[in-house]
């Protein structure tokens, strides 16, 4: 039988024609299923984000007539000394509140991996904080550090340790360090719970043959913990990351940026340049370059963290 007459009976065969149809009916009814989710991302990612990067090539002022100006916000940037501050600020708290969070969260993690009697107790109670908003928390956190009315300053004077009431809020680094406390106090248990589900994930299998091969805690926990729980890492770090980067709450409402606006936050700059300064097109300018040092710091992380198949 030839070639041809091979091709002319298969397309002859009942269904032979059906199938190519069949999956592009599948392939259609799939976009369908994803076209909701395309919509939202176009309707509320994409869209602003054009947007924005069109007002950063404008001279837009809150109110009034906007002129085309192409790239001399991007240019004045870089002479934006207190931009650049605010983004060494900013960095810094990032790599400052990564590790803290990451220093409760681990252990807690650790401790509340495996069932026992009261653990289900214990874990809701870890992860309540979480449940709190961020500017409710910023908000009992301004009350707790009050020098005048604030159970800390109360506390420190009847437990001796201090003779006057703390104006903790008055210098940098108890200001900073106070900021730091609330957020690790309300996303340790949601740091906790990213990474439980990486641990769970851990057959026990391998921690039991390491025991009987007489290998250490610290041994198991360097080579079969972390390598396994590279990937949950990855995605926490990330989290993390991205949300101390985008820090703005928490500044706002406990130091409102003092003290001599030291603790001033790269979002914390924008809205102010944007809203305080009415300068709109500049703002959505460094909301770009932002997006764009977020997205490296992104990128990086994955680089380092990235495993191989089948690793």
């Amino acid at each position: 039988m030839s070639a041809t007459t091979q091709a002319a009976y298969a397309a002859a065969r009942p269904g032979a024609s059906a199938r190519p149809r069949r999956g592009r009916r599948t392939q259609w009814l799939g976009l369908l299923f994803v076209l909701p989710a395309l919509g939202f991302a176009g309707l509320f990612f994409l869209l602003p984000l054009a947007m924005t990067f069109w007002m950063s090539l404008h001279d837009w002022p809150l109110l009034g007539a906007h002129s085309f100006i192409g790239l001399a916000n991007y240019a004045a940037m870089l002479h934006d000394a207190g931009f650049w501050h605010a983004m060494g600020f900013t960095l810094e708290y990032t790599a400052i509140v990564t590790v803290a969070l990451f220093a409760v969260a681990f252990p807690m993690a650790l401790y509340v991996e495996h069932p026992r009697p009261g653990i289900g107790l214990l874990r809701t109670a870890y992860f309540m904080p979480a449940v709190v908003g961020l500017a409710s928390g910023s908000l009992l956190w301004v009350w707790l550090i009050n020098d005048e009315s604030g159970l800390v300053s109360a506390a420190a004077q009847r437990l001796g340790l201090a003779t006057e009431p703390l104006s903790i809020l008055s210098h940098y680094w108890p200001a900073f360090l106070a900021i730091v406390l609330m957020v690790v106090w309300k996303m340790a248990g949601f740091t906790m719970m990213l990474l439980l589900p990486g641990l769970q994930a851990i057959p026990g299998e391998l921690h039991e043959a390491a025991r009987i091969d007489g290998t250490s805690g610290v041994q198991r926990f360097r080579h079969i913990t972390l390598p396994l729980l590279r990937r949950t890492l990855a995605m926490t770090l990330v989290l993390s990351v991205t949300g101390s980067i985008l820090a703005f709450d928490q500044f706002y409402i406990i130091s409102t940026g003092g003290p001599q606006n030291r603790t001033i936050t790269a979002v914390y700059w924008i809205v102010n340049t944007s809203f305080v300064s009415f300068r709109m097109g500049y703002g959505a300018a460094l909301s770009i370059v932002l997006m764009m040092i977020l997205l490296g710091v992104n990128l990086i992380q994955m680089a380092l963290l990235r495993t191989r198949e089948g690793e």
